[in-house]
């Protein structure tokens, strides 16, 4: 019997591995802004245009690799041409100058130092079911990126930014039935302060891990108003009791963790709160079947970041809020973007 021979695959002739090769430059590309954030290419831009040659003098760059840096800059949009040489497109000028309020740069680091090496492990983390960052291994994956007071800041900076659409969204909701709420994970304080600034009646407060308390005192301070009202209990929300108050909030925390932990947080939440009192939890709550290009990245950066972390559904959330003791209910809240606001009642 003569041996089979296999034929090379016929592809249409539109058919050219074009689109694989541009995912592997997209990954280059994304080198491309993250080495120029970190010498700082945009600042030097700030105000002003330069030449390749100009730039790699003041930044002490390899002149031949810079020009490549700078025209690759251009062909991304965060560089323009003009006169004779590079200046900042707006985007770059909004958004990666250093000082500037809506700087990127402190969540592009964590991204490059923090995160992305996590995602170097996917395919072990997609055998193992193990997180690749050491940090969620043996305890929270936060503790090493807090250990550092300029990294904090630039990455609080940046979630600040981020998060704010967030935090103006909630702070129209209907918190008349309500006297005081603890933001759980609230960081320095930008949501709280947001939620007692459109809401004079209510007295706001921040749980989150100790380090975290003299960057809350620094941002509160630059922000004035109502920041004094606003306090900071240190604590692990694993090992600590919540705050009292008549309302718990869980924003971007849930997806961070496992359900056996997801349940324990919310059970630590009932008893913490008053009668009459609700645990909100605000998430991307992507999850399902089929989930959206968006939740399948969030997926997977939990995956290869957290110790369990997923996303998850809506009715998934309502079955561990009924576990807890809570009534659940999906509330409709406008502006709200990409999250889902879920509210459990605690009926007494």
């Amino acid at each position: 019997m003569a041996a089979q021979t296999s034929e090379p695959a016929v592809h249409p002739e539109s058919t050219h591995p074009g689109p694989i090769m541009g995912l592997m430059a997209g990954y280059w590309q994304v080198k491309i802004l993250l080495a120029a954030v970190e010498h700082d290419v945009f600042t030097a831009l700030s105000g002003r245009s330069a030449t390749s040659a100009e730039l790699a003098a003041d930044l002490g760059l390899v002149p031949r690799g810079a020009n490549d840096l700078l025209v690759g800059l251009r062909h991304l949009g965060l560089l323009e041409s003009a006169d004779g040489g590079f200046a900042n497109s707006a985007v770059a000028d909004a958004f990666l100058v250093r000082g500037r309020p809506a700087y990127l740069g402190g969540y592009l680091r964590f991204c490059d130092q923090e995160l992305n090496p996590a995602w170097d492990g996917l395919a072990t983390a997609l055998r193992t079911g193990q997180p690749q960052n050491h940090a969620a291994v043996e305890g929270n994956p936060y503790d090493t990126l807090y250990r550092d007071a300029d990294a904090t800041d630039g990455f609080l900076d940046s979630m600040d930014l981020l998060t704010t659409p967030i935090g103006l969204a909630m702070s129209r909701f209907d918190w008349s039935r309500y006297k005081s709420f603890v933001d759980v994970g609230g960081a320095r304080g930008n949501f709280a302060h947001q939620v007692v600034s459109a809401n004079p009646h209510l007295t706001g407060a921040v749980f989150d891990l100790p380090p975290l308390e003299p960057a809350f005192t620094r941002h509160m301070a630059g922000l004035g108003g109502v920041a004094p009202s606003i306090t900071f209990h240190g604590g692990d929300f694993f090992t600590d009791r919540l705050p009292e108050a008549d309302v718990l909030v869980f924003g971007h925390v849930l997806h961070n963790w496992g359900v056996e932990d997801r349940v324990r947080l919310l059970k630590n939440a009932y008893d913490s709160l008053r009668p009459g009192g609700a645990v909100f939890v605000y998430d991307p709550m992507a999850g399902g079947e089929q989930p959206s290009m968006h939740g399948v990245l969030a997926g997977l950066a939990m995956l290869v970041w957290s110790r369990g972390g997923h996303e998850y559904s809506v009715q998934e959330l309502h079955g561990w809020l009924a576990q807890a003791g809570f009534r659940p209910e999906t509330a409709e809240v406008a502006d709200l973007h990409d999250d889902v606001l879920v509210v459990g009642h605690k009926d007494r």
